[in-house]
């Protein structure tokens, strides 16, 4: 059975470093709710930030997110399919710095795109 300690006996962040690194021997990704859960068991409470807070200093990534691509997605013109490359995106923000803000560079777009038509 698992001794449960008092939490003022404890050094939350030590606790969360010691099983992150056990974890890590065993070949496995230390995630905050695997930790939470664990230390739960042994009667420490812990918060999910505070678990992820410990976790990247000791070094390990925050997991991706999976998602839409909204950059990938937006209407490109004179080059058809694909994502924006980074060239574009510092020629997009030269021409903001050139009108001053996005929504005057967005108008000088739009004002063009209706002379092309």
């Amino acid at each position: 059975m698992v001794e449960k300690k008092p939490a003022k006996d404890v050094n939350k962040s030590a606790e969360i470093r010691r099983i992150a690194a056990a974890m890590k021997e065993k070949g496995e990704k230390p995630r905050p709710v695997v930790i939470i859960a664990q230390l739960k068991k042994q009667g420490i409470d812990v918060s999910s930030p505070q678990v992820s807070m410990v976790l990247k200093r000791m070094g390990f990534k925050p997991r991706r997110r999976r998602g839409g691509d909204a950059v990938a997605a937006a209407p490109r013109g004179g080059r058809s399919g694909g994502p924006i490359s980074v060239e574009e995106l510092i020629a997009a923000k030269r021409l903001v710095g050139h009108f001053g803000s996005v929504d005057r560079a967005l108008a000088a777009v739009t004002a063009l795109k209706r002379f092309e038509s």
